[in-house]
Parts: structure tokens; sequence; C-alpha cells
């Protein structure tokens, strides 16, 4: 190990988490995977290799640190760009069955292909909006966990994400700056989509210190048949 690796490894350990030699080969795998897609298509603005385990891999995993993973089934990933936090989650915790969805192809492409290279197993990836998908048999009112990392505001995450969760099951959301303006525009959503806030966890990311937040949201019941609306309109007229 180098030292990024060694950095990388110890931030970890001081959560409890502890990674093998081949899941660390996969992590650099996807580093070096990433950075050579970036130069043919928009993935990431963050290429430097401390700052992608830092800002990409360390921050995609800290979700264990608020959920027990080893409790999860099955995990759905909504605008996953370039596989955060999804890809790190089950390359942590292969149990997962990862379900990645995302609205543009090329970015699918990409994930397929990390996907191949790192040989994992059970991971579907899907193309599309997520108010489509949601609206599918098999994964309507299904998940265990959905995430969505920096989508969007709370009251149209709630909307892409919480009817893909099964009653009982949990939605995080996981945000940079004090998501608390965005909870209270969001509480008629959460109502009409049978969502409510658990807890809202704030930490530092390690090193530069930027302000992190993980809201936990449950799902209480199963989600009326009028949502998710039809793709775009969540954007556009949020349940505000």
């Amino acid at each position: 190990m180098d030292s990024v690796q060694t950095g990388f490894v110890e931030l970890l350990q001081n959560q409890g988490m502890e990674l093998s030699e081949h899941q660390l080969n996969q992590f650099e795998i996807y580093f070096k995977e990433l950075v050579a897609w970036n130069e043919k298509m928009n993935l990431t603005g963050i290429t430097e290799r401390d700052q992608v385990y830092l800002k990409h891999f360390y921050d995609s995993l800290s979700l264990s640190f608020y959920m027990e993973m080893g409790k999860i089934s099955n995990l759905i990933d909504v605008g996953s760009g370039a596989g955060f936090p999804g890809i790190p989650l089950k390359i942590a915790f292969p149990h997962l069955r990862l379900t990645i969805v995302d609205s543009l192809n090329k970015r699918i492409g990409f994930l397929q292909h990390v996907v191949d290279d790192l040989q994992l197993e059970q991971v579907k990836l899907i193309h599309g909006r997520a108010e489509d998908v949601a609206r599918l048999a098999e994964h309507r009112d299904s998940y265990d966990l959905a995430t969505a990392r920096a989508v969007a505001r709370m009251a149209v995450l709630n909307e892409f994400c919480l009817p893909f969760v099964k009653p009982g099951g949990t939605f995080a959301a996981m945000k940079g700056n004090d998501p608390e303006e965005e909870l209270k525009e969001a509480a008629f959503s959460l109502k009409e989509l049978k969502g409510s806030v658990v807890k809202n966890f704030k930490f530092s990311l390690p090193v530069e210190q930027s302000e992190r937040h993980i809201i936990l949201i449950k799902k209480t019941a199963a989600t009326p048949k009028k949502y998710p609306r039809k793709a775009g309109t969540p954007l556009k007229s949020p349940l505000i």
C-alpha cells in the first residue's frame, strides 16, 4: 500500500471498517478507470487520486457509519452518476444486491465496464428516469434501502427515491450543506410519499473538514398510486 491507500485504510479503521487486499485492489482499479473514462466523458471534476479516495470513496462509504449494512439485502442508488455511493458500498459489502438507475446511457456504459472489470456480482444497471423505473412492479416498494448523493433538493429527492423503498425500509439522502431548510420545504412531500425523518446525521469529511449530512427517512406505508408523477414533473413542480 502507498500513502493514499494507507490513509484511506486508517480512516476506515477509525470507523470500525476493515478492507481486504482484494477490496483495496478493486478500489484502485475503479479509480484508474474513472480517470481514464473521464478523459472521454464528463464523470467527475475530481481526478486527483487522494481526492477521489476521500471525496468519492470514503464519502460514499460514510453511509455505512450510520446504517447497519449487514442487515441490508438490496440497495438502489438513484442518479448514481459515476457510481457513487453504490459501487463503493458494493465493494465494501459484497453481499448487497445493488441496482443503479441513471438517466444517461453513457454513464451506464461506464458503470457496466467497472462492474465487469471488478467482477462484481448481483449488480443491475438501469438506463432510465427514476420516475419511470419506480412505476415498474419489480422495483416499486421493493428495496431495503434507497440512496441518492447530492442529486436534488429533498422535496424532489423524496419523489425520486421513496417509491422504490419497501414499507419499513429506509431512504438515505447524502448531502453537503445543512439541509434543514430543505427538510422544512419537504414536509408535504414526506407526508404524501409516506416517509418520516428518523435522523439527520451531521459530520465532517476528514482532512479537509467539509460538512456532510446523511438524512435517514423511514418508509411508513406503500407508495400511493399517483406517485411518482411522470418524468420531469417532480423537478418542475416539486411537492411543496
